[in-house]
Order: C-alpha cells, then structure tokens, then sequence
C-alpha cells in the first residue's frame, strides 16, 4: 500500500513539478520564506477587526459604554495600517524571487533550445518557439507566485475568521464552514475541464507571434505581391481560433464563479435565520451575531470569486508542465558518454550504405556509398529535391543516418564528441544568417577571440577589403536585423570571411553562388576559391559551371548515387545525366 501511494505522489505532476522548482527558489529561499512568512499576520489581521465587532457592539451599542469608543476604532486603523506594510512588503518579495527564478528557468530553456537539433526545428514554428520558451515561463512564475500570496494570505485569514466564527456560535460556525465546503467543491472539477483546450490554445497563441514574425521577415513579398488583404485573413481565422477557444474556456469555468456566489447567499441567509433564532433564545448576543456576520462576510466575500483566481493557478500549472516538458525532453543528436574528440581530418571521409528518411517510409537517400580523401573537393549535383543537401547536412550531424555508417577517419560519426567534429567544419549557407551587429561582430563568430591581423587576413581572403574600406566606420558598421542592409554579394563574403577565420579542415558550400548576379559571383567566387585551398571540400551546386575543376562531381539523382567522375569523365560517358544537365545549362 505504501509503494503504490509513494508510486502515486511520484506520478502527480504538481508535486513533481514543485520538486523542480526547488532549483530554482532554493538560491532565493529565505526571501521566498519570509514573503510566505508575512501573508501570516495579513491573514490573520483579518479576524482582529471581526472580533473587535463583539465588545464594540455589547459595550458601547448595547450598554452604552463609552470606554471603547476611541480605542477600538484607532486599533482598526493601526492594525489595517500594518496590515498594509505586509502587503506591500509580501508583493515586493514575492515579485523578487518570481522574477529571479523566471531568469533561471529562461536561461535553461535557452541553453536547451541552443541544443536541439535541425528536426526539432523543423516541426515548429517561430512563433511556438516564442510561446513555449518565454511565455510559459511568465505564465507559469508569475501566475503562481501572484496567486500563491493570494492564496497563502487567504488561507491564514480563512483560518483565523474560522476561529472567530466558533468564539461567537460554534451552531453558526458549522454552518459556515459546511457551505464554505460546498463552495470550494466546483474547484476540483477545473483542471479536468481546462487541460484538453490549453494545448490547443497555446497553439493558435503562437500561430499568432507568427503571423507577425512572417509579416517583418516577408514584408517586402507581401508588398510586391499586393498580399495585404490574405495575409489579413489569415490573421483574422487565427484571432476567430483563439476567440472560440477562450469562449469555450469560459463556457467550462465561467459557471463556477455564479455557483459558488450562489451557495454562500444560502449559507449567509441560513446563519442569518439561524443567528436571529440563538439571539432571541439569549443563546448569543447581538455582539456575537455583528462580529460572526462581518467574519462570515469577509470569509465569504473572496471566495466568490475566487473560482477566476483558481484558473489563473490552474494554468499556470499546466504551464508549468508545459516548460519542465521542455527541460526534460533531450535532443535527439548528442554526444554519447566517453565520444572520441576529433582533432582534423588525417586519411578521409566515407557514406557506407548510407540511408535517410525525413518521414517514415519515405526515402530521401537510399544505400550511399561514398569514398571521400582529405584535401579533395567534392561536388554534388543532380535534381532538386533529389538528397543534395541531405548529403551534407549529415556531415555536421544536423540529421543522424538512419541506416548505414557515416565514418571520419574509420570512425562513425556517431562515436565522435558533436562539438569537437563542428569545430572542424566550417559552412557557407545559400542564404547565410548574419545577426544584428557590426560586420566585424558577424565575421568573429568563427573564432570569438581573434586577433586584429587574424580578421584582417580573413577580410582580405573574401575579397571584402574594398567594401570594408569604403564604409565610414569599416567593420565596426552596422549591417541591420539579419545583414538587412547589405546587398546578397556583401552578405555572402561576410560569411567566407567568417569561415576563413574558423580555419576549418572541412568546408561546405550550399548553393554559396547560386543566388548572385554574375558580377557579385565573380567576386564570391573568387572568395570561395581563396576559402578551398588546402581543405576538404564539399560543394552544392546548381551552376554546373562552378563545379568543372572539382575533383570528383556525384550526382544524386532520386536520392541515389547515380553517377560519379570528373568533369570531363562524365561529360564523355554514354547516357550521362550530367552531361544532359550541363547541355541544358548552357543552352
């Protein structure tokens, strides 16, 4: 019995959540204690103006003494006075350590996303990111601690009007506490209710954040294309979304609110009839009866509406569960215990029987195989969508091999440390990201501690020392949100310059010309040729142009390696698929 209890208290997520969270307050825990400490007194200060009712209303009221009449009115307002320093001082520390531990888990959940892998992208959107990983964790710190001083606050001042109720009538009080009861039961319906619509409103929240992130990075297709009014429209069925499922929400947990309203009228109006009675019978006194009604009513009066304030806890609990989900979960391409540490290339790189699947059942390589020397350039060419790219991106271990090997020196790639290979590859996108910066920020992200002369020689290798020299501030000019101020050529030879100061053994170059007008790719490519040199080289390329002087030119045709040789090798072969692309080019 007590395994299963113990197996049952494991499995609850609020308490196994509160358990992680222990993390995160524990730095904090004393200011945490103390603001826990403080709802104390405000609670129970509560009672001290109930109470005072009883001799004020016998002695003054009734006997018409007038003893009490300075004193009890001034220690109302001393206490209410003292009361209200609590308060503040509970908001204060409570604000404190919520936010102290929002950085905490922030900072984790950053550090998390920073590991995820290129599928864990894949299958979210920006604005799903953007929700999950900082709005929850505001939902769930803020939520919880604003409403945990409420509630803290409420229980102490709960407990002690309770005992007030028994000092007066302990026949009035089980009355009281019976119909309180009854008022709370609505509450433990409301996280059933909720659950299956918070999913599903978290989504339509970040589908939301993404309309507006797509609208700043695609305003200038929306403009050209005149998208103004569909764009609207999508806006517009994604606010309808979220507006169906907050009146759903509300149909759910709306009720609870009139219902316990309604149980207490009935509990006020039975002490009511019940309090006349005992006062007529000389069972109490109209002391007792004016303070046990002012503590029922300052009982009563917040659980009302306190069922808004339970929803507000409830979600953020689930968005608790939601972000300790995130810190749980574990990306799916990671260094395994005891990796090996690559320190270069020596002998080559081989795909063997190399096969990869985005979805289930749906080949994108099929049994690759594939010898590549060190200090070779490879080109792979062939149709689109036909695993290119997919060739590549398995080098860094953006995506695992489903089946096969992929080996670095005789070692799969598998039992390498992830950090030590992507030290040694170095990559040159088709649409290169540059963050928010300087030209110089941008260009030392390949190697954060180097030298002046290092990123000078760099600059210089990608032929940006003209546009470098011409600019006011030089590498230290701003480029803008993702290099918007600078033309493709610019941002592409940022991004060689990038990889040159890496100095990478091994070079990747997906489609890096693809995208330029003739005079930009003469300048990139002669960057590119400066970045090849006395390295392994693996090249993406749709201009066929580009890859003659290649050492070995493969053609992935369906996801197949379906031809492989040099330029001129293929170019003479029978049937040659390459030679079909490259005629057609040129014509």
């Amino acid at each position: 019995m007590f395994k299963k209890l113990k197996a049952k208290l494991k499995n609850n997520n609020m308490i196994h959540n509160y358990s992680k969270m222990w993390k995160y307050v524990k730095p904090y825990w004393g200011r945490a204690l103390l603001a826990m400490l403080i709802t104390i007194p405000i609670g129970a200060m509560d009672a001290v103006i109930a109470w005072a009712l009883k001799p004020y209303m016998d002695v003054v009221m009734i006997e018409k003494g007038a003893s009490y009449t300075a004193y009890i009115p001034l220690m109302i307002v001393l206490f209410t006075l003292i009361q209200s320093a609590f308060n503040y001082s509970a908001t204060y520390l409570n604000t404190w350590v919520g936010q102290k531990v929002s950085i905490g888990l922030k900072t984790d959940l950053y550090h998390k996303l920073l590991r995820y892998d290129a599928g864990f992208f894949d299958k979210r959107n920006s604005g799903e990111i953007v929700y999950r990983f900082n709005g929850d964790v505001d939902t769930s710190c803020n939520g919880l601690l604003t409403n945990l001083k409420l509630f803290t606050t409420r229980l102490f001042s709960s407990l002690s009007l309770i005992a007030v109720l028994f000092y007066n009538s302990w026949q009035l009080a089980v009355v009281a506490v019976v119909v309180l009861f009854g008022a709370l039961y609505p509450l433990t319906t409301v996280k059933r209710k909720i659950k299956p619509l918070v999913s599903k409103s978290v989504f339509s929240g970040s589908s939301v954040v993404t309309h507006f992130n797509e609208t700043f990075s695609g305003n200038r297709i929306i403009a050209s294309y005149n998208l103004y009014d569909y764009q609207l429209g999508k806006f517009r069925t994604t606010l309808h979304e979220c507006f169906r499922l907050g009146i759903k929400m509300i149909q759910r947990t709306g009720i609870m609110s009139p219902m316990m309203h309604f149980i207490v009228s009935i509990g006020i109006a039975v002490v009511i009839w019940l309090g006349s009675y005992l006062i007529v019978t000389h069972t109490i006194t109209p002391g007792n009866f004016v303070s046990f009604i002012a503590a029922l009513i300052m009982l009563y009066t917040p659980i009302k509406a306190i069922g808004n304030n339970y929803n507000a806890v409830q979600m953020a609990l689930l968005a608790m569960d939601r972000v300790f989900e995130l810190l749980d979960g574990k990306s799916e391409i990671a260094s395994k215990r005891g990796a090996q540490k690559m320190n270069g290339l020596r002998k080559g790189i081989e795909y063997k029987n190399v096969c990869f699947e985005y979805e289930k059942d749906k080949p994108v390589l099929k049994n690759i195989d594939l010898k590549i020397k060190k200090g070779e350039t490879i080109a792979f060419v062939g149709n689109s969508g036909g695993g290119k790219s997919t060739m590549v991106n398995l080098l860094p271990r953006f995506y695992d091999v489903k089946g096969g090997e992929l080996l670095f020196d005789g070692v799969n790639i598998k039992d390498l440390d992830l950090d030590s290979l992507r030290n040694n590859i170095a990559i040159v996108f088709q649409d290169n990201f540059l963050f928010a910066g300087t030209i110089r920020d941008n260009i030392m992200l390949g190697k954060l501690d180097a030298t002046e002369q290092e990123v000078n020689l760099a600059v210089k290798n990608a032929c940006l020392e003209e546009f470098v020299a011409g600019l006011e501030k030089g590498l230290d000019t701003p480029i803008g949100e993702r290099g918007a101020l600078l033309s493709g050529g610019q941002k592409q030879r940022i991004a060689i310059a990038r990889a040159f100061l890496k100095n990478a053994p091994i070079v990747i170059l997906d489609e890096a010309t693809s995208a330029l007008d003739n005079k930009s790719e003469a300048v990139v490519q002669q960057a590119v040729e400066n970045l090849m040199k006395d390295r392994t080289v693996f090249i993406i390329a749709h201009r066929l142009s580009t890859v003659r002087n290649a050492d070995k030119i493969v053609v992935i045709n369906y996801g197949e390696l379906a031809e492989m040789g040099t330029h001129e090798e293929l170019l003479n072969k029978k049937d040659s698929i390459y030679a079909s692309l490259y005629q057609s080019q040129l014509k």
